[in-house]
Order: C-alpha cells, then sequence, then structure tokens
C-alpha cells in the first residue's frame, strides 16, 4: 500500500512538473559517453561494411506468350459444358509458378553445378569464387542428392600441382594427397573428382603464390534450389501486358546473369518438350502406318506385274470402257472410303489400348471429319495441361482431380464420335459398294482377265494413295516440330541495376548514429529507472510539494559536526544562513519553536539542528536546542556537555524539578544553550506524551528567543508525532544518495494529515563534486558567486567532495 501511493504521488507530480532543462543535462553532462559510443559504432559499421560480401539485385525483362485469352480450346469445352472444371491452358500467373517451382530450379542448379561453392581462404575475409577456382571438384547431382549433410572440401595446390585434400562429409572425414591432377577419391557416400581449371597451365599455377588454399562446400541441389527459390522474384508489370521483370538476390553478379539466362533456357525447353509430344506421337503412328502400307503396296504391284506379263491385256471395247469409268469413279470413293476407316479403325484402337489411357492421340493423320480431329485437338490439350500440372503438384491436387475428370469425360466423347464416324464410313460403303456392284454387273460380260486387271489395279492404286498421303502428313508434321516458337523471350539481358541492396553505406552509418547515441540513452535511462535514492533538488520536487528551505552540501573541509562558526564566511555557514532565513520567513509573529526530524537515523538530523541553532544564536538570539531524541540521545556526540546525564527526561518525569537547572551553556556561543536529553527512560513514549513535555516547552519559549526540537527518526518510531504538538515549524531531514524515495510518501501523508505543523525539508550530503542535478545548487536553488574576497556557493562544477560531513 505504501508503494502504491508513493507511485501515486510522484505519477501526479511529474504530471504537474516536467524539468526539460535538468532532463536534457541529465545526458548531456555524460557526453564523454556518446562521443565513444558513436566512434565504436561508426566503426563497427566501417568494418561490417568493409568485411561484408556485398549483395546485388540482377533484373531482366521478359515477355511470356499469354493463351489465357482467346484459347479455342477453352472456348470449345465451354460450349460442350466443361467450362465451370477447366481454366486456361495457359497464363501469365501459371507461368510464372513454373518458373519458380522447385523442380526447374533443381534442374538450373544441376545443369550450372551451383550446389558446389567456393572459397579462398588465402583471402581474409574469405572471397566467394564463382568460375574461378583453380580446383574444380566433381561430383554428380545424384551422388549429392545423397549426402547425408554438407561435404566440406579444404584444399591445398601447390605451383608444382600437387594437391593435398581434406573431406569431411557427415561422421566421416578422409584425407588425400595427389601428386597430378585429374584426380579421384572415393567415399562410402560417392566419388569425388578433382581437375584443374583454364588457368593452370601444364599442372602448374601462374602467378606469385606458391600454394593456394581453396574450400569447397558440395551442398544439397534440392536446399540449394530452395535458397534460390527464396532469393528469386517474378513479377508482371501489368495487368494488361504479358512482360515481367525477373530479378535474383545474390553475391556474385555473374552467377546471378548466368542463372537467369539457364532459368529462361530450361523454361523454354520444357516448354516445347510439352508442345511437341502430340508432334512425336503423331510422327510414330505415321511411320508405323507408313511401314505397313510400304509392304502392302510391294506385294499389290508385284501382283498386278505378274498378271500383265501371264495375260497380256487387250483394248476394252467402248461400252465396257464406259462401264470402267463409271466403275472406277465408284471405286475412287471406296478408295478413299476405305482409307478413312482404316484410319477411324487404327484410331479406335490406339485409343482404347490401356497402355495409351494418359496419353496424347494423333491428330493430323487425314481425317475427313473436321469435328473428329477438333475433338482431338481438344483431348490432347487436357492431357498436355494434365502432364504440366503434374510437374509442380501431384495428383491429389484438386485441379488434378477436376482435369481428370474433364478428360474422362472427353475421352468418352472422343470414343463416341470415333465409333459414330466409323458408322458413318461403313454406310457410306455399304452405298459404294452397292453402286460398284451395278456396275460390275454391266460389265460381267468383259474378259475375265480385265476384271482380274481391274481389280489388281484397284488394290494397288488404294494403297499407293494412302502411301502419298501419310508421306505429306509426316513432312507436315516435321514442319510443325522444326517451327515450335519458345515461350519466354528476354527483352532485357539480366544486368544490376544500381549498386548492392545490402549493405547500404548510408543506412549502416545511419544505424550506427542511430545506436550510438540511443545505446548511451538508454543505458542512461535505465541507470536512472534502478535508482532508488534521491540525488538531489531534482528528485525532491518531483516527490513533494513541500517547500524546500535549504540544499547542505559536503565540503573538502574538515570541521566535524559544527559547521558554523562566528565571524566566518565559509561554504557551510553561507548555506545554514541560507537555510535559516527560509525558516525565519516560515514563522509567524510569536512562533519560535522549530522542530527538526528525519525518515531513518543517518540523515543528518541532529547536524542540521546544531548547526541551525549556532547560526541562529549568531543574530544575537537566545536559543536553546532540546534533545528530545530521548531513546539515542544525539546531541552529546555534537556538543562538549559536562552534564550529559542531566536533562529534559529527568523533568517529564518529575515536573516539580527546575527546568532551566538543567539547560547548559554551549561552548561555541554565548546566546546558544542545550538542553540535553538526559538518561534513557524506559518509558520515552509514555513521556513525551504527558503535559509536563507542554510545560516545558512553554517554559523554554519564555526564556529563550528559538528553541530547536531535536527529535527521534519518525519513520522509526512514533516519538516525533507526540513531539509534534508543541511545535510550530518542522524541518524534515533528507540526505542525497541515501534517503530513499519512497521514504517520501511518509512525509507527504504526515502533511496531507497535518499530523507535524508546516513541514518543509532540508536536503543534506550534497556532493557538489558529481554533475548529475543539471544546474548549480546554490541559496534556495540556484548557484551564484557569493562571498567576501572568496567565491562561496555551489558552482564550483558540481562535484562530490572526498570528505563527508560526521553525523550523529
Amino acid at each position: 500500500m505504501k508503494e502504491n501511493l508513493y507511485e501515486d504521488n510522484v505519477r501526479g507530480i511529474e504530471e504537474d512538473n516536467v524539468d526539460y532543462k535538468e532532463l536534457l543535462f541529465r545526458y548531456i553532462i555524460h557526453w564523454p559517453w556518446f562521443v565513444a559510443s558513436l566512434l565504436v559504432c561508426l566503426i563497427g559499421a566501417w568494418g561490417y561494411l568493409h568485411f561484408q560480401t556485398p549483395v546485388y539485385q540482377i533484373s531482366a525483362s521478359i515477355m511470356i506468350k499469354d493463351d489465357k485469352k482467346g484459347s479455342s480450346g477453352t472456348a470449345d469445352l465451354e460450349s460442350l459444358g466443361f467450362g465451370g472444371m477447366m481454366t486456361s491452358t495457359q497464363s501469365i500467373d501459371n507461368e510464372i509458378e513454373v518458373l519458380r517451382s522447385k523442380t526447374i530450379l533443381k534442374e538450373v542448379v544441376n545443369n550450372l553445378e551451383l550446389y558446389i561453392t567456393y572459397s579462398d581462404e588465402d583471402e581474409f575475409p574469405r572471397k566467394e569464387m564463382y568460375k574461378t577456382s583453380p580446383i574444380v571438384v566433381n561430383l554428380t547431382a545424384q551422388e549429392a542428392d545423397k549426402l547425408p549433410g554438407a561435404a566440406l572440401i579444404d584444399m591445398k595446390i601447390s605451383s608444382e600441382g600437387t594437391l593435398n585434400v581434406n573431406l569431411k562429409v557427415g561422421l566421416n572425414e578422409y584425407n588425400q594427397n595427389f601428386e597430378k591432377l585429374p584426380a579421384v577419391l572415393p567415399t562410402d557416400v560417392g566419388t569425388f573428382g578433382f581437375t584443374l581449371r583454364d588457368s593452370l597451365v601444364n599442372g602448374k599455377i601462374e602467378g606469385k603464390k606458391a600454394e593456394r588454399h581453396i574450400s569447397a562446400v558440395v551442398s544439397h541441389p534440392f536446399g540449394m534450389a530452395r535458397g534460390y527459390q527464396g532469393a528469386l522474384s517474378i513479377a508482371p508489370t501489368s495487368k494488361a501486358t504479358s512482360v515481367a521483370v525477373v530479378s535474383l538476390i545474390d553475391t556474385n553478379i555473374q552467377r546471378g546473369q548466368d542463372f537467369i539466362n539457364k532459368l529462361m533456357e530450361m523454361y523454354n525447353r520444357n516448354t516445347n518438350n510439352d508442345k511437341n509430344e502430340v508432334a512425336e506421337k503423331t510422327r510414330e503412328f505415321i511411320n508405323e502406318r507408313i511401314k505397313i502400307i510400304d509392304e502392302e503396296l510391294g506385294n499389290t504391284e508385284e501382283k498386278l506385274e505378274v498378271f500383265k506379263r501371264n495375260a497380256g491385256l487387250t483394248d476394252i471395247s467402248s461400252d465396257a470402257q464406259l462401264a470402267v469409268s463409271g466403275n472406277a469413279e465408284y471405286e475412287k470413293k471406296r478408295v478413299e472410303n476405305g482409307t478413312q476407316i482404316n484410319l477411324v479403325r487404327d484410331l479406335a484402337n490406339y485409343i482404347n489400348s490401356p497402355s495409351n489411357e494418359n496419353e496424347v492421340l494423333p491428330s493430323n493423320i487425314g481425317l475427313t471429319d473436321n469435328g473428329l480431329t477438333t475433338q482431338l485437338e481438344r483431348y490432347n490439350e487436357l492431357i498436355i495441361e494434365r502432364k504440366r500440372l503434374l510437374r509442380t503438384s501431384t495428383e491429389s491436387n484438386p485441379m488434378i482431380i477436376n482435369l481428370d475428370t474433364s478428360i474422362r469425360a472427353m475421352r468418352a466423347n472422343v470414343k463416341t464420335a470415333i465409333n459414330g464416324t466409323l458408322q458413318g464410313l461403313l454406310i457410306v460403303k455399304a452405298d459404294l459398294d452397292r453402286e460398284a456392284n451395278r456396275f460390275s454387273r454391266r460389265i460381267s460380260d468383259a474378259p475375265g482377265q480385265e476384271r482380274q486387271y481391274v481389280s489388281i489395279a484397284r488394290q494397288q492404286e488404294i494403297k499407293a494413295g494412302l502411301y502419298l498421303m501419310l508421306l505429306q502428313k509426316r513432312e507436315e508434321n516435321a514442319i510443325t516440330l522444326a517451327a515450335t516458337a519458345n515461350n519466354v523471350k528476354i527483352i532485357d539481358d539480366p544486368v544490376v541495376a544500381g549498386g548492392p541492396v545490402s549493405p547500404k553505406p548510408k543506412m549502416i552509418y545511419m544505424i550506427a548514429l542511430v545506436l550510438g547515441v540511443g545505446m548511451p540513452v538508454g543505458v542512461i535511462f535505465l541507470i536512472g529507472l534502478t535508482k532508488f535514492k534521491i540525488e538531489g533538488r531534482g528528485d525532491v520536487e518531483k516527490l513533494t510539494r513541500l517547500p524546500i528551505v535549504g540544499d547542505i552540501p559536503l565540503t573538502t573541509e574538515k570541521t566535524g559536526s559544527i559547521a558554523v562558526f562566528e565571524n566566518q564566511n565559509n561554504l557551510m555557514s553561507e548555506t545554514f544562513r541560507n537555510v535559516r532565513t527560509n525558516l525565519q520567513f516560515m514563522l509567524k509573529n510569536g512562533q519560535k519553536v522549530i522542530l527538526v526530524t528525519s525518515t531513518v537515523s543517518g540523515e543528518g538530523k541532529s547536524f542540521i539542528s546544531s548547526n541551525l541553532a549556532i547560526s541562529l544564536s549568531l543574530l544575537g538570539k537566545k536559543v536553546v536546542i532540546v534533545g528530545l531524541d530521548i531513546r539515542k540521545p544525539g546531541l552529546n556526540k555534537v556538543f562538549n556537555l559536562s552534564r550529559k546525564e542531566q536533562g529534559i527526561t529527568q523533568y517529564l518525569s518529575n515536573p516539580e524539578k527546575n527546568l532551566m537547572d538543567s539547560v547548559q551553556l554551549s561552548d561555541v556561543s554565548k546566546n546558544l544553550y542545550i538542553l540535553p536529553g538526559g538518561m534513557v527512560p524506559p518509558n520515552p513514549t509514555e513521556l513525551l506524551a504527558r503535559d509536563s513535555l507542554d510545560k516545558a516547552i512553554e517554559t523554554l519559549k519564555k526564556n529563550f528567543d528559538y528553541v530547536i526540537l531535536d527529535t527521534a527518526p519518525i519513520g522509526m518510531v512514533t516519538d516525533t508525532l507526540l513531539v509534534g504538538r508543541v511545535a510550530d515549524l518542522s524541518v524534515y531531514v533528507c540526505r542525497a544518495d541515501y534517503t530513499r524515495k519512497v521514504e517520501f510518501t511518509l512525509i507527504n501523508e504526515l502533511a496531507s494529515g497535518k499530523k507535524l505543523p508546516d513541514l518543509c525539508v532540508v536536503i543534506n550530503g550534497l556532493d557538489l563534486q558529481k554533475k548529475k542535478y543539471g544546474y548549480y545548487y546554490g541559496y534556495g536553488k540556484y548557484g551564484k558567486h557569493y562571498g567576501y574576497g572568496k567565491r562561496y556557493g555551489y558552482g564550483y562544477g558540481y562535484g562530490y567532495g572526498e570528505h563527508k560531513v560526521k553525523e550523529e
């Protein structure tokens, strides 16, 4: 409860009065701290900038083909009722995700061997080497994936080409010395190879160094890919364009440029492979059909040759010629019809094969049914999209599941279309067969050889036409393969825009300045928070609204407990004159009893009361100082008393005695008298509560101009509260660097409850050699140069002296 009252009082006082000058001075007086902190922080910033590897942002502009708008495949699917399940087969957002996928980034890391990094141990700080290391470590990406952890390789190569290798991987360590390179080092986790780079000539190092110390680290490629994924950013320039900016954060500019260029190359290669998959399947289908037709055509031509040689055909009559011409027309149609039937049947067999369930279908094979061809193209687009999405996701992905549903529905539609097309071709075949039979009957009278010749020639013509058509389609498909365009085009080559993105010198130095100023401020602030004792007037003014009548400093003068002397203008004499004057202003007419107390012992209560009494006596006034701290008399230690055992306690216990008999004249001033406490009684509280105390004070007031009461510490016993009834003015003594701030709660309660009359405060023990108060103490509050031939006051630059005043 006491602590809460203290905090509430302090908070209220601080809200009313904030001394900004003191607050500023509290930090300014510690300027050496700020200078040292700034120097340390600025030197640290310089060292950080000097030894930190700069990080650059390498950026390139690319243009991505966007098929999201105007995609015929998507529009056709929507017309068939699958629009709710499908998204665009290709869009900028999808392509950006593909570019940032770990799969393609790992391919780039493997291709450039970025999972192996080199450092020059001869440089300080160590310098990272990209394509400049004289020794190249060789380890396949597959073996690097199986490493139990990063492989640390320490290599030392001499000018003669000998190589000493220390390899640490997992818990194993390998050491090997090679006389010449290339060399291999077999281990349990893989085979490491070591070769010379082009900077070495005939196995010897060029340059002045006799030995090079190189270190290498082999990491997991997938982990490196994840690192590059975090450093890579791809963002479109606007929603209205298909241009994007690719940026990579890297410590090596050349490596960043190589990475972006290789990323675009690998992406275009994978995308082109997806685009060419249909054409590849079509080429395989056409080549198989050409092989079969070629064999059949060869057999037919051989039969025709044998027939002509053996039969020797003659000219046909006009009527037979007309019949043959009409029949030939229908036979031509039958040939075309038969070709389409064969193609559709082959396509049906291909789509019904379980091994081709998730494969694209041949589409450009010469089908005359445009509807079936269109559906084949739509089906192939869905298959290609499914394979593209599987590269960056799994089959449990909702998008893949929806796509599988669309593929099954489309596959069923394609099968239905194939069956419908086949049935239509069979109907046409029946009609053609019927008409051909009619013409056949018209030429039934022709020689059997002629009919046999026509039959063989017809078969030859069918096979030849189909063979020529397949050759044409194969060439068209080859042109399609050769004409595949890249999906991404680099508009602006990878370059570094400006200087390093990290560290930034201006920002680092600004942080150093902020820290250089902030750390001393924080330390001083924390030190201030940990101080629980008062330090000077500023602290007291924040803790209480009671008037402060004086500040008693520590001096280097060895004067003992008596600090005020007649006809001397030293520092302490001037200080107590100031206190005396302030108290005289506070006393009303007829008031002459001044009570002096403190919270605990050791705060200088007896010292203040004694020297105040001496100062008042120097005015020519009769002054008596009464030792009412009867539990622990303190005046005996200040003044040389001849009768210490006689004092006010004898009068309080026996009021019949003459009080003035116990009053003794001091040896300090002829106007100063002392009434000591006397013998320590067994019942001090009861004695002070008696009316005899009131009678004693009345007697003293009649005989003296001022009565100074040296009482007990009020924070320890209640005696002072009992004495307060006979006092006119109360002086509370606190001591700098001794009195706790929380003790002012008690004084504030006494003042608010008016338990002591007219309370005021005297601050004792100010060490002016310490610069921590924010102003020069002096007579009242501010220091001034004052004296008689000498400068007295509190303006000696603030310092704590070496000698402290002897107290109680």
